[in-house]
């Protein structure tokens, strides 16, 4: 394992990092489920939000590792 050489900048600062606040963000706005309807197979919107929101922090993580590699 190589040490970091204190002359050289940092390559962790791309402007894709940036997408990795959307799924952290996103929970936080409780008006988007604050709400019994509309469902979807019967699960109220809580629920089936708290899926989704999974589905797009892999979504965003995945094109942020994509892209920063």
């Amino acid at each position: 394992m190589s040490t970091p050489d204190p002359g050289r900048p940092r390559t962790d600062r791309s402007p894709w990092n940036w997408l990795l606040v959307v799924p952290i963000a996103l929970p936080l706005l409780t008006f988007l489920y604050n709400s019994d309807e509309p469902r979807l197979l019967g699960f109220p919107t809580f629920y089936w939000l708290q899926l989704a929101f999974i589905v797009v922090g892999v979504v965003c993580t995945t094109i942020v590792y994509r892209m920063t590699r």
